[in-house]
């Protein structure tokens, strides 16, 4: 196990992607401890990680929210939130939690989450009299709500990666995902009472429900992708297909503001992000049988049975480790090299593979909002022209309210686990 870590940490010291710093770690370990003849198995690994029905619904989730950014969806998630919560003190900061929740039941990813509101509200926030630092971080935070509230990418690779049921699974992040955004809203409020942040103008009723109005095909979005999985009418391959048909209709029907230069854009940058997708993935059926060459898993997990067999015990530790771990590694990397271990410690310890995934789900995302390294924190950062050092100072009670959260999933399963038992029945 160490002689790959050192690998894989000495790849990634050198600047080499994560993904091709695995699979060179694998390559690396396979050599050294006289297997290289294996090497030749690579391939069909590679090949045999991504032959997955279910993974068809990446490319079209974020087809699906590339679409209906370049629609337009942003701003009119904005000037809804906008209308709903902007009339109260720190009512724009509110705007801004509200907004990420809408956002995050089309985008399903963290970043795009901060790229796509980050541009609209950071700037917003300034001009209003809100520090560059508070405006930065908070969007930074909430960003993190997008691969919790369902369709979420990182769901799907966890539920790959497990074999646990993408529906289940979906309908168990709602849960955290209306507490981390209730958590920041009250925040967001008190922070706004303490230091007198400013109170936008109330938006008058016409303008109101016009601005519902005009969101509402958006917010549909998720309704319609929940709805047919919750009522048997389609998978979650086909509510994925089903999302992008809806989001091309409502942005050139509807709204009429997508281009067949903004479709163009929508595809490159789906092709580009789901062929990095798929090569991390790839890479993890080779992860996993290079840690599995040597039992790895099982003897780490007894290793930290040695340590404690109390189960409160090893929550706390294996939470411990995934945000150390999402301090300097994306989610999906993450989650290759962990699965097997984890894997191990939850049919040792008895955990719902459902509830497992809202936890490991929870602390890799909080880990992108995290300094030093968060990715999400250096995409705010370029946004809003403010440094690392007064991003991290200002994100740092914001993310005491996700732990918080956290520590509800972990020792409270029914909250994540009561909607998916409703689907059972």
């Amino acid at each position: 196990m160490g002689l790959f870590l050192g690998g894989f940490v000495g790849f990634l010291a050198i600047g080499v992607p994560i993904a091709l710093a695995l699979g060179l770690a694998c390559a690396g370990y396979l050599v050294v401890t006289g297997n290289a003849d294996l090497l030749r198995a690579f391939p069909q690994h590679m090949a045999s990680g991504v032959d997955n029905f279910i993974l068809l619904t990446i490319p079209m989730f974020l087809l699906a929210g590339n679409l209906m950014n370049a629609g337009g969806i942003t701003e009119r998630l904005v000037d809804c939130a906008r209308a709903v919560v902007g009339h109260v003190r720190g009512g724009l900061a509110l705007v801004n939690v509200v907004a990420s929740m809408f956002f995050s039941g089309i985008s399903g990813a963290a970043t795009a989450d901060a790229s796509a509101l980050g541009t609209v509200l950071i700037p917003a926030m300034e001009k209003e009299g809100y520090g560059k630092a508070y405006s930065a971080a908070l969007t930074a935070v909430t960003s993190v709500i997008g691969p919790i509230i369902p369709p979420s990418i990182a769901m799907i690779i966890y539920g790959v990666l497990s074999g646990t049921s993408i529906a289940r699974l979906f309908i168990a992040g709602i849960v955290p995902g209306l507490l981390l955004g209730i958590g920041l809203m009250g925040y967001v409020y008190y922070a706004a009472r303490r230091y007198g942040h400013p109170i936008s103008e109330p938006v008058p009723l016409p303008q109101k429900a016009v601005a519902v109005g005009r969101a509402i095909p958006a917010l549909m979005l998720p309704v319609i992708i929940l709805g047919g999985i919750l009522s048997g009418v389609f998978s979650p391959t086909e509510s994925a297909a089903v999302a992008v048909i809806y989001a091309l209709l409502v942005s050139t029907l509807l709204y009429r503001t997508l281009t067949f230069a903004d479709l163009w854009r929508a595809l490159n940058d789906t092709a580009v992000l789901t062929a990095g997708i798929m090569l991390i993935v790839a890479v993890a059926k080779m992860v996993s049988f290079v840690l599995g060459f040597d039992n790895i898993p099982a003897k780490v997990a007894t290793a930290m049975l040695s340590i404690s067999t109390d189960k409160i015990i090893l929550l706390i530790m294996i939470n411990l480790f995934l945000l150390l771990l999402g301090l300097f590694l994306e989610p999906l990397a993450a989650m290759i090299m962990t699965m097997p271990v984890l894997l191990e410690i939850a049919k040792l310890l008895e955990l719902d593979l459902v509830h497992l995934g809202m936890i490991v789900v929870l602390n890799l995302v909080i880990g992108l909002a995290t300094p030093p390294v968060g990715l999400c924190l250096f995409i705010v950062c370029a946004i809003g022209r403010v440094s690392l050092e007064e991003v991290s100072r200002a994100v740092l009670p914001m993310l005491g309210i996700c732990l918080i959260v956290l520590l509800l999933v972990t020792f409270v399963p029914e909250l994540v686990l009561f909607l998916p038992q409703l689907l059972d029945s």
